[in-house]
């Protein structure tokens, strides 16, 4: 009772925590009557300023739109200014007479004689049209219009505000009109250390608590078994996600926290991406303790739970900001393709190139590290050199996933999907990266008649937001943790390849211990039904497995251990069981 009390009262202090940081959005007005004019000027000139201090004081989530009418007021008078109005459109149409022979250059001239840059444009995208046969003036008229839409586009990405970076410079604008007393870094102590100090208090039983794995009732508590609260932490992670991706302006209040931590850290103002990898890291450490409490006395466990979160604090998340500090590329030194599916983009390349021997010298680390380093490692170590000790993903499924790794499916038909969507996610990113190197190399935007810029959208897209982010973290409550590691993740995929065929990495067992308890099969973050092969005494080297040990950790017989020995006798198809019967040739197989 006294233990469920201690846990309740920590469970209060995060959730009031967790309303206060999501109420930021609703209660807190952002305001641009309060800011100064000079500071707006400078986002897009001062006829934007105007548009904006003409808005009330309103939270984030109804100054959203607001901003978001104001763009497309702006974006509109742009096109008015600089682009082809619908009038002018009709005055060529109509110069023509019906006769799309005698569209040319003076046409376009006698039409928009004020406005240069729309008459280049306009001449660059249908010089092709003139002179040209056409079946019938309206099949000229449907082209010209669409090349009248294109000019107006590029005036909006020239001058005003385009799609590509529409909500990024929503974050920005309304960041200008954010309170000052948020960015003084006393409400990020308050609301982060309430957290904080909340979980410390909740985790008080634990530690208090014998040591020893114990089951505690994982299949009976709903906030454990994908239903009751499991959903709503399941609801709030996809939608934090969806936000942070695509609507990141929503949380302006909430990255502005963070201003000072991110002047001192990297030089600059926070951003999503800041407030989010803060967020993975303190909850990465706050999950990481109660992964020290729960498996003290494990060393193994200690030990891997210590090197995930120091790989995560120094080099996921100080060292690209240090490099930002020195205006350098953000690089993650740890994150290889084809994880890091961007690192042979062109920009990227450009950015390497251009920084001299620091570039130079990231852009080899990059393919020694996937060339070599993935392989030889994964020889001796397994995969698990990655995935259980260094890897940001895998850290925050060992910690934050942890209490939901007994819902991974252990189901064969879950183990065929498995292996069809992680492999096709593989062959993906390999086809991405050959169109994106060919156009970096080449110059060259299309191969194969398919653009590269439209392939590696459909990647981030699809792998980078829908499955890497809402579906492999949003999903740890419904399915267990490791979803992305399990079935999207393409260095997984690749460093299982290494493992299954050519690694002296391997888990054994002994087949006469085993008691068919099941833990090892409960605790199994992959979905690995361990205990299967625990009862026959034969190895575990599934490329899936990720060598996390806990299966050993959990086993009260010792009946699994992990090691790395010759590669003669890994696979033992047909092992010899020993048991209460004698010995024995399980020929089941």
């Amino acid at each position: 009772m006294k233990n469920r009390m201690i846990e309740k009262i920590g469970a209060s202090l995060i959730l009031l925590a967790t309303f206060a940081y999501i109420g930021l959005t609703f209660l807190v007005d952002n305001s641009f009557q309060k800011t100064d004019a000079s500071e707006l000027d400078k986002i897009k000139g001062p006829d934007f300023t105007r548009m904006l201090t003409s808005l009330d004081d309103a939270p984030p989530a109804i100054m959203f739109s607001q901003v978001g009418e104001k763009i497309n007021q702006y974006n509109h008078d742009m096109v008015s200014q600089k682009g082809i109005s619908s009038e002018e459109q009709k005055a060529i149409l109509a110069e023509l007479d019906g006769k799309a022979a005698t569209y040319s250059e003076d046409v376009i001239e006698n039409s928009l004689k004020k406005k240069d840059w729309a008459k280049e444009k306009l001449t660059e995208y249908t010089s092709w049209m003139i002179g040209r046969d056409w079946e019938s003036f309206e099949a000229f008229e449907g082209e010209f219009k669409a090349k009248v839409s294109d000019v107006n586009a590029a005036v909006v990405n020239e001058f005003g505000v385009g799609d590509g970076g529409r909500e990024n410079f929503r974050m920005e604008v309304m960041k200008a009109g954010t309170p000052d007393w948020l960015r003084s870094g006393m409400a990020a102590w308050l609301i982060f250390g309430l957290a904080t100090l909340g979980s410390f208090i909740y985790l008080v039983p634990l530690a208090q608590s014998s040591p020893g794995i114990k089951n505690d009732h994982i299949y009976h508590r709903k906030s454990q078994t994908g239903k009751g609260s499991a959903l709503l932490v399941f609801a709030a992670l996809v939608a934090f996600y969806i936000v942070l991706y695509k609507f990141p302006a929503f949380l302006v209040n909430q990255s502005v926290l963070l201003d000072p931590l991110s002047e001192w850290m990297s030089g600059g103002a926070s951003s999503q991406w800041f407030l989010y990898g803060f967020l993975y890291t303190l909850t990465m450490f706050i999950m990481g303790l109660r992964m020290f409490l729960k498996y003290r006395g494990n060393k193994y466990q200690q030990v891997r739970t210590a090197s995930v979160f120091f790989f995560q604090v120094v080099f996921a998340f100080t060292l690209p900001q240090i490099l930002t500090r020195l205006q350098l590329p953000a690089y993650d030194l740890k994150s290889a393709w084809p994880l890091e599916y961007t690192f042979f983009f062109d920009y990227r390349i450009d950015e390497y190139l251009q920084e001299g021997t620091l570039g130079l010298f990231l852009l080899f680390w990059g393919i020694i590290l996937f060339a070599i380093g993935v392989p030889v490692f994964t020889y001796f170590y397994g995969k698990r050199w990655y995935c259980s000790w260094v890897c940001g993903c895998g850290g925050l499924a060992e910690t934050v996933g942890d209490p939901y790794r007994h819902l991974s499916d252990k189901r064969l038909g879950a183990w065929k999907i498995e292996r069809y969507l992680i492999h096709s996610v593989l062959v993906f990113a390999v086809v991405m990266t050959v169109w994106v190197a060919y156009t970096a190399f080449t110059g060259t935007s299309e191969l194969l008649g398919i653009s590269s810029y439209s392939i590696r959208s459909t990647y981030g897209f699809l792998i980078g937001f829908v499955f890497a982010g809402a579906v492999g973290t949003g999903f740890y409550p419904v399915m267990g943790s490791r979803v992305w590691c399990r079935f999207g993740c393409p260095l997984a995929a690749y460093l299982g390849f290494v493992q299954r065929f050519k690694s002296r990495f391997r888990i054994t067992t002994n087949g006469g211990q085993c008691i068919s308890c099941g833990n090892c099969s409960t605790y199994c973050e992959m979905g690995i039904d361990v205990r299967w092969y625990a009862q026959r005494g034969q190895n575990i080297v599934r490329s899936s497995c990720v060598g996390c040990g806990v299966c050993s950790s959990v086993c009260p017989r010792g009946v699994l251990k992990l090691e790395n020995g010759p590669e003669e006798g890994r696979i033992n198809e047909n092992p010899i069981i020993i048991g209460s019967e004698g010995a024995k040739l399980n020929l089941s197989e």
